[in-house]
């Protein structure tokens, strides 16, 4: 299995929105992304890079709806 890249929030939250998704709202420092009844939560921490478990969870999304 091939390594997962590190990403930021912001680097996340790029490729959420290249892909269509739409920030529809957020709470704290968490920011939940909505596209064709995929939802992809994710902490938004300035800087620090995320858990593989949620970089996983964002490509996941990204391919499922292409």
């Amino acid at each position: 299995m091939p390594r997962l890249p590190r990403l930021t929030a912001q680097d996340a939250e790029k490729l959420l929105f290249n892909a269509g998704f739409v920030l529809i709202r957020s709470k704290g420092s968490h920011r939940i992304y909505l596209r064709d009844n995929n939802r992809v939560v994710v902490p938004f921490h300035a800087g620090k890079v995320l858990h593989p478990k949620v970089v996983k969870q964002v490509l996941d999304a990204i391919e499922a709806t292409d």
